[in-house]
């Protein structure tokens, strides 16, 4: 689905990400964690087109990002950023409504068929009772499930999300992770994911992988991945892993202050 092949990207002359080689399944759900400046955001830009590589090159679908028409790489490829923000403030419905905007040919209206899938997806994602409130009155959970039923609405077969937990209470948290991983399982799509919350990944995500300086330096499911050697390595601190009681996913527990 995604390759990318010997990438190095950076910006104003200074590479953020150096020779990195690495490939996506369809369907997969993946998460990025590293340190702030590891990368990972970089890399969701070099993904959709935003940054231009220095070397290497990035294929979707077997197809170099820099030749894909910008409206058929949006209709293949949805992506929501870490701060949302708006010129102006919208319904709800039409936000998401506006997820349809690549399938629009020149001075195109939006169809009824576009109309319908908005409205599915609102009430998919619990949304339709909002649909005639400004984005602005929603509060940050809401507001975040918005951006996913916009991504949604462009029904793509993968999904990129930057820093998806950004000022969220654990409940939106949890409810998030919760609707991503049933987007994944029903429709199959490729999800990545960049995200701090190490336990909230080994718990729903089925591929971790971990960056550090650019580099890839560990990749593989939660059980072999999310390790103390890892973590060592990724943070430069002393963490302890236990299996979680009702999962046997392997979580982080912090370190008491007399440790």
């Amino acid at each position: 689905m995604i390759k990318i092949r010997n990438l190095t990207v950076g910006y104003f002359r200074k590479e953020v990400i150096e020779n990195l080689s690495v490939d996506f399944e369809q369907g997969k759900f993946c998460a990025l964690l590293g340190p702030n400046g590891a990368g990972k955001s970089t890399l969701l830009k070099s993904i959709i087109g935003f940054l231009i590589p220095e070397k290497g090159e990035v294929l979707i679908k077997n197809k170099s990002v820099s030749n894909w028409n910008k409206n058929d790489l949006a209709r293949n490829i949805s992506f929501i950023p870490q701060d949302f923000k708006l010129q102006f403030d919208y319904l709800v419905e039409d936000l998401v409504l506006m997820g349809r905007f690549p399938y629009l040919g020149y001075w195109q209206s939006y169809s009824q068929k576009d109309k319908e899938i908005t409205q599915n997806v609102l009430k998919q994602l619990d949304l339709y009772k909002l649909r005639k409130k400004q984005f602005s009155q929603l509060s940050g959970g809401e507001r975040k499930r918005v951006t996913i039923a916009r991504a949604l609405a462009q029904e793509t077969d993968i999904l990129l999300m930057d820093e998806a937990f950004a000022n969220l209470d654990i409940n939106h948290q949890l409810e998030i992770m919760q609707l991503l991983s049933e987007i994944n399982l029903k429709q199959k799509k490729l999800i990545i994911l960049v995200s701090h919350n190490i336990n909230l990944a080994s718990e729903y995500c089925q591929r971790i992988l971990m960056m550090k300086h650019g580099k890839l330096i560990a990749d593989g499911n939660p059980e072999e991945i999310i390790t103390t050697e890892n973590l060592k390595k990724l943070y430069k601190t002393n963490l302890k892993i236990i299996p979680n009681p009702l999962t046997g996913k392997p979580n982080l527990i912090y370190p008491g202050k007399n440790v």
